[in-house]
């Protein structure tokens, strides 16, 4: 507790109250004692993890390779900015004013699940639902791919299941047709060249590691990225809420659940506090992406690179906003081998799946949960 009596330039009077309250039988309140202690606590704590230039990052400098490494080690994440051309307040402006379209606009391009009338299964809009009793996350979520049309069934040697499942991953995206013209258009070339960026991104993060951990072959595993993913997503305010969306770690009424991911993520938080990652037991709020993005791996990935770096948990607290934010997640390939790492060792993964289109497969039957 030094240190953090130290940096915190707590009075003497806090000093002698948490003396008092440890001398106590009771340990009943250290869990509000510890947390004000925390809350008072310098911001500083991410200062130093590193904003990475988007242009070094793809162009495979070298020199950036151990900063992220030291990074991913540390903190479990990093930033990248200085991306040419890229406007963060232009997407959240084309967020709102979609998210603010009537509900029939809106029900065209909401998947099957929500309008049975609809083909599209993952890509396109699903509403969140404002049920304080049975949901815990509300946030309406608008879903993009990398795929624009969609491909012919593949003739490898699958069973019937997995073919199909290779063919229904490539689902092709939907956009709004609003009768503004002016607006779809903008709408889907800014996020096509959203998802590009974000893309761009998350691979060459890929290839910094595996130069940095001197794994060659990680590389391969994400060749392709049939079922990579990017969700645009709004949490309106609460005008209720229940107990069960107070943390069971610290009691932190919250927006997102506390989670570890599972692949490659990049995302988006714009100029929107509330999102906290975990740091030494403690979940602290991290700084906003404003202009760029935060990159950080899920627990998938981190098995797959023998454990080296950190899956950070992180969560959202609640806010008094509407908030938006964007999320792009980066998986292996379909037939990308997940069950050894690196090394040759067993994954978690491994104890089920052998490629990641089983994991997927999963996986698709608790989209919602994952995505909703």
């Amino acid at each position: 507790l030094q240190h953090y009596f130290i940096q915190s330039n707590l009075s003497t009077m806090k000093l002698l109250l948490l003396i008092g309250v440890l001398a106590t039988p009771s340990f009943a309140f250290l869990p509000h004692i510890f947390k004000g202690l925390f809350d008072v606590m310098s911001d500083d704590t991410f200062k130093s993890v590193p904003h990475i230039p988007y242009t070094a990052l793809l162009n495979d400098d070298i020199s950036v390779d151990a900063d992220i490494l030291a990074a991913m080690k540390e903190f479990g994440f990093f930033y990248v900015d200085e991306i040419p051309g890229y406007n963060a307040k232009h997407e959240q402006s084309l967020m709102e004013a979609f998210f603010e379209l009537p509900d029939e606009v809106k029900a065209e391009v909401e998947i099957r699940r929500h309008n049975p009338a609809n083909k599209n299964a993952y890509r396109g809009y699903c509403p969140g639902l404002d049920d304080v009793e049975n949901t815990l996350q509300y946030k309406n979520l608008y879903n993009i791919g990398p795929h624009e049309t969609q491909g012919t069934m593949s003739n490898k040697q699958d069973d019937e299941k997995m073919k199909k499942l290779r063919h229904d991953i490539q689902e092709p995206n939907v956009w709004p047709s609003t009768g503004d013209c002016e607006f779809d258009k903008e709408f889907k070339e800014t996020f096509q060249e959203g998802f590009e960026i974000r893309r761009n991104i998350a691979r060459a993060f890929v290839r910094s590691i595996s130069r940095a951990l001197e794994f060659p072959e990680l590389t391969s595993l994400f060749a392709e990225d049939e079922f990579s993913a990017m969700g645009l997503r709004k949490y309106p305010v609460r005008k209720r809420i229940n107990e069960n969306m107070y943390s069971d770690y610290d009691s932190e009424l919250l927006r997102e659940l506390e989670h570890v991911d599972s692949t490659v993520t990049v995302l988006s938080t714009f100029n929107n506090p509330g999102l906290q990652m975990l740091y030494e037991g403690v979940y602290r709020d991290a700084p906003v992406s404003d202009n760029g993005f935060i990159v950080n791996i899920g627990k998938l990935v981190d098995d797959i690179i023998d454990n080296q770096l950190v899956s950070v948990k992180h969560r959202v607290k609640e806010t008094e906003f509407d908030r938006y934010s964007i999320t792009y997640f980066l998986g292996p390939q379909f037939d990308a081998d997940i069950s050894r790492s690196m090394s040759g060792e067993p994954t978690e993964a491994g104890r089920k799946y052998r490629i990641f289109g089983e994991w997927i497969k999963d996986y698709l039957g608790a989209i919602e949960l994952f995505y909703y």
